[in-house]
């Protein structure tokens, strides 16, 4: 069985699919070729590889017309997705699958039965609660792949999923986290608790542009907290290099500031903090698969408290004003016994299986919808069945 492993978007995405590849190559009769867009893709890509001791494997980057190139260049625009896509849609119908952690693979192979195509297999990234306008895309997939039984009901619910063709494994991201955990440089000279404010871009919610500097104040003020400010790599994504290091010079021996790097997107800053402090991006799940306090910013006063987008604000104090912040910080560790159950609730729902082993499961997940007669090969890491 010969699969395309498609890392069509930014390489963060890498650390929510990598691990599933990497298992698939290892069960009998699979060939995977790795196709990527985004130039970074490969650097985590080896990163993930190394961590699981794969052998060495080709990347091949996916082609892209001049134009395309010259889109890519300027970074304003995106990776223009779309164009690469059907510009190597050819390439990619000559596997028996295409597996994608983007639903914009959507668009390949048109209306064609599936019978006369490739299956279209999604693995969705991230576990959060806020509205996708993109989820109409997802019914065309053959197979999807959500993280826990939340998901999986709100898909079958709207209609995105048919029962047998959607499956909850667990969440692959924490597979690759073990792998990557080590004991390295500390990430502060002193041992002060560890807030993390970790805001996404998404317009019309993000509080990155209310918060960020009365933050960065009221962090300097005191002497209790040290902060990581680690945006979702996607707010810097099409940001000049020079901008992204003019904010890695305002830290200080308290104040982290990372615009984008691999602990961004590893778990490493999630595992380290004591607090986390967001908006609505899904990183609050990876946060509390050890339960921890959170503090929530409505940055647009929004109404949620009804809304089942927002379902996430429920696991810690929410506050609208930056003034209020500082006390929240210093409140939440004492107000967590109010939100622990929970968190520990609607994680479970949300990642659904965490025990070691999600990236496998899926893997078998995919080779049994396929009807591939793979025999199951078991996981041997020390690190995940300790």
């Amino acid at each position: 069985m010969n699969l395309a492993f498609l890392f069509i978007a930014e390489a963060y995405q890498v650390y929510h699919g990598a691990a599933i590849a990497l298992d698939l190559m290892r069960r009998p009769g699979v060939t995977v070729t790795f196709y990527y867009n985004d130039e970074n893709v490969p650097h985590h890509l080896e990163r993930i590889r190394c961590a699981y001791g794969a052998p060495p494997v080709t990347y091949v980057r996916l082609t892209r017309t001049p134009i395309t190139k010259a889109v890519q260049r300027l970074r304003v625009f995106g990776l223009a997705k779309e164009a690469v896509l059907r510009a190597n849609e050819a390439a990619l119908d000559q596997h028996d699958a295409v597996i994608s952690l983007e639903d914009t693979a959507e668009i390949l192979f048109g209306d064609r039965p599936r019978s006369a195509r490739p299956a279209r297999v999604l693995i969705v990234h991230g576990a959060g609660d806020r509205h996708v306008p993109s989820m109409p895309r997802r019914a065309r997939f053959d197979l999807i792949i959500v993280q826990g039984e939340k998901m999986k009901r709100r898909f079958l619910d709207m209609g995105v999923a048919r029962p047998g063709h959607i499956t909850a494994p667990g969440y692959p991201k924490l597979d690759t986290s073990r792998r990557l955990a080590a004991v390295g440089t500390p990430l502060f000279a002193n041992d002060r608790p560890i807030a993390l404010y970790n805001p996404h871009k998404v317009r019309g919610l993000q509080s990155w542009d209310r918060f960020i500097e009365p933050m960065l104040s009221a962090f300097a003020a005191q002497d209790d907290f040290n902060l990581i400010v680690a945006p979702h790599v996607k707010m810097f994504r099409r940001r000049s290099e020079r901008r992204r290091d003019q904010w890695r010079a305002r830290s200080t021996p308290t104040i982290l500031i990372d615009p984008e790097s691999d602990r961004s997107v590893d778990n490493t800053y999630t595992t380290a903090a004591a607090i986390y402090i967001g908006d609505v991006s899904s990183q609050v799940y990876e946060f509390l698969a050890t339960p921890r306090p959170c503090v929530f910013l409505n940055a647009h006063r929004v109404d949620w408290r009804r809304d089942p987008h927002f379902r996430f604000w429920e696991l810690g104090d929410v506050i609208e004003d930056p003034d209020e912040l500082m006390q929240a910080v210093c409140d939440a560790p004492a107000r967590h016994h109010l939100y622990i159950e929970r968190q520990r609730e609607l994680t479970a729902r949300s990642l659904g299986d965490t025990s070691p082993g999600a990236a496998h499961r899926a893997a078998t997940d995919i080779l049994t919808f396929l009807g591939h007669p793979s025999i199951e090969q078991p996981e041997h890491s020390p690190r995940e069945t300790a």
